[in-house]
C-alpha cells in the first residue's frame, strides 16, 4: 500500500476514534506515524504536536465564530499551565 494511502487511512481511523472518545490525538498520531510510516521517534512527535495545534486552532476558530468559546475561563486555564510548565 503506498504512504498516501496509509497515511490517509491511520488518519480518518484515528480521527473518528479520537471524534468519538474524545481523547488526545498524540497518544494515537505518536505510534501510527513511528509503527505505520517509519518516522524516528522525534519527528513523529514533532509531527504530532503540529498536527494536534493546527487541528486545535481549527476547531478554536469555529467554535469562537459561533460564539461558543469561554475565552476568560480559557486565558485562566493557560495561565495556570503555563506558569508551572515554565517553572518545571
Amino acid at each position: 500500500m503506498s504512504p498516501l494511502i496509509l497515511a490517509l487511512v491511520a488518519g480518518a481511523v484515528i480521527g473518528l476514534a479520537l471524534g468519538a472518545l474524545g481523547g488526545g490525538g498524540s497518544v494515537l498520531t505518536v505510534p501510527a506515524l513511528i509503527y505505520l510510516l517509519g518516522f524516528s521517534p522525534v519527528s513523529a512527535t514533532t509531527a504530532g504536536l503540529i498536527i494536534v495545534a493546527v487541528t486545535s486552532a481549527t476547531a478554536l476558530y469555529a467554535h469562537a465564530r459561533d460564539g461558543n468559546v469561554a475565552w476568560r475561563t480559557g486565558a485562566l486555564f493557560a495561565a495556570a499551565g503555563i506558569v508551572p510548565a515554565v517553572l518545571a
